[in-house]
């Protein structure tokens, strides 16, 4: 009993982790650098809102789907027969073309710490996420390592801020009363909320507890202590990271970012020392999010064909081979794949949250007993129409990229 109780807390620690490095990805770590080179202290509000979006998306989908037992494709397949087969096609699709990114995001942390040439840092990042799911029990393992790499994330970051000194006040203050215009804001609003609540992301920890068999409305209460812990975990990185490279723009240094612009900020910041946490910090977050991708992109598949599940961890490291293999051949810099991946994950959110809300409703989904809260599933359709929004604006200008 004790064992399994362990097992249990183990996983629901896992899943928490699992999603809060999910949403850290390498694209986060240079958004927060931009944007916060851009707006300065006034960002601060731009992470609130954020994350206060994302937590009211994540809650309603780990609700239903933890509830239910069901993952999200046998959820959509619920609500609209055939549904589900869409919905996986594009978290998928998305995820596959992200994983290529994250690949990418590895090379850059690996040739910050370490001065590796980016080709090596694609296949060495490659290598670290399948070794996870080459030993016997993949899923433990992978739930340590995301709770220890997440770790070093906080602590290193955390020395930067000691070093920088950002000016709190002045970021407290503008987080709540920001003084740049709503219209700069928007768009950060908007970015940072596809960018860590988008695609795969927003399946991460519940597809994760589902698979530890944390499941039904009796365990509702670890189910929200798991998504509770993973919204908190992912919003301290946020501001952390926030509060290091602020500590540098205050200063008046200027950040190149064109390439690696958090790592610049660490550069400036700390100076070569600082460069090297800053590669440390981005290959974390880049591994955490390759496995975060692959596992839960493959979940989408497994329950639609019984041998995916027989080989879910020989499926998993196919996908990141496949993603490693792509940013090999694209460069470094595979911008029309970006371009997609930004399109359809921008569509994700809105959609999966829009499918859960109905879900909350069925009972042939959440049974006869569970009741959603009203004022929960109210916050998410806001949710639903302010993504939706931006999401069909962003894909519509994608695409005409694309294209």
């Amino acid at each position: 009993m004790a064992n399994n109780e362990k097992k249990s807390t183990g996983a629901i620690l896992g899943a928490a982790f699992l999603m809060a490095t999910s949403a850290i990805g390498p694209g986060f770590l240079t958004q927060t650098a931009n944007f916060t080179s851009t707006l300065g202290s006034s960002f601060g509000f731009v992470i609130l809102a954020s994350v206060l979006m994302a937590a009211f998306a994540q809650v309603n989908i780990w609700r239903v789907l933890c509830v239910s037992g069901m993952r999200g494709q046998d959820v959509a397949n619920k609500v609209l027969p055939g549904l589900g087969y869409v919905l996986a096609a594009l978290i998928v699709i998305g995820g596959l073309v992200f994983n290529i990114g994250n690949v990418g995001g590895g090379a850059l942390g690996f040739n910050a710490l370490l001065g590796i040439p980016t080709k090596v840092g694609i296949i060495l990042s490659a290598i670290i996420a399948i070794l996870v799911f080459v030993v016997k029990n993949a899923k433990a393992t992978m739930d340590k390592l995301v709770k220890i790499l997440g770790g070093v994330m906080i602590v290193v970051i955390l020395v930067m801020i000691f070093v920088v000194k950002p000016p709190v006040g002045d970021a407290l203050k503008n987080t709540f009363l920001p003084s740049a215009a709503f219209s700069d804001l928007s768009p950060a609003i908007l970015t940072l909320l596809g960018g860590t609540v988008g695609g795969y992301i927003t399946f991460a920890g519940a597809h994760r507890l589902i698979d530890a068999g944390v499941t039904g409305e009796e365990n509702l209460g670890e189910i929200k202590k798991s998504s509770i812990t993973g919204m908190l975990v992912a919003a301290i990185v946020r501001v952390l990271l926030f509060l290091a490279v602020l500590g540098v723009v205050a200063k008046g240094l200027e950040l190149d970012t064109t390439v690696n612009p958090a790592a610049d900020a660490f550069l400036k910041g700390a100076g070569e020392i600082g460069y090297r946490f800053a590669g440390l910090v981005i290959l974390c977050a880049a591994v955490t999010s390759i496995i975060g991708a692959a596992y839960t992109s493959v979940s989408f598949l497994k329950t639609f064909h019984h041998s995916i599940a027989d080989h879910e961890n020989a499926w998993v490291i196919g996908f990141i081979v496949i993603s490693s293999i792509i940013m090999l051949i694209v460069g470094t810099t595979p911008a029309q794949l970006l371009i997609l991946a930004g399109a359809v994950n921008g569509l994700i959110l809105p959609i999966a949250l829009l499918i859960c809300l109905i879900a909350s409703k069925k009972t042939s989904v959440v049974g006869t007993q569970y009741k959603h809260p009203t004022w929960l599933l109210v916050v998410g359709l806001i949710v639903v129409v302010i993504s939706g929004y931006v999401g069909i604006t962003t894909f519509a200008g994608n695409i005409s990229k694309l294209f």
